[in-house]
């Protein structure tokens, strides 16, 4: 795992760059999370293919544990990739909702993270 640092506007923003899986539980998310609030980081950026697929599926409630975790700590997330593929109504309209609390951000690119935190 590689965290690249990023600053816009005096945050410091962590993107976790790794070639496997980061985030298989929520204990996961909550150790990434203390490692990037240790490491002085405001915000994250980490992308889809690190992170379990059962993450996606709402019933498992990994999603909501984890972002639950980043909103009480105020840690601002993002979460790279293409979810067009997740055809559940549920979890769109949890994606949806979670786009606007602009605390959470699902987008479908780097720039697009970086541009969300800068605003």
């Amino acid at each position: 795992m590689i965290i690249k640092s990023h600053h816009i506007n005096d945050i410091k923003i962590a993107e976790v760059v790794s070639d496997k899986m980061i985030i298989q539980s929520p204990q996961d998310g909550l150790d990434l999370m203390g490692n990037i609030y240790y490491g002085g980081f405001d915000k994250v950026i980490i992308y889809e293919k690190d992170i379990t697929p059962a993450f996606f599926d709402l019933k498992t409630k990994i999603a909501g544990e984890i972002l639950q975790k980043f909103s009480n700590y105020r840690i601002g997330l993002a979460i790279v990739g293409d979810f067009s593929k997740y055809e559940s109504k549920s979890m769109k309209d949890f994606i949806f909702e979670s786009n606007k609390t602009r605390h959470v951000n699902f987008v479908e690119t780097l720039e697009d993270a970086l541009e969300n935190f800068s605003k």
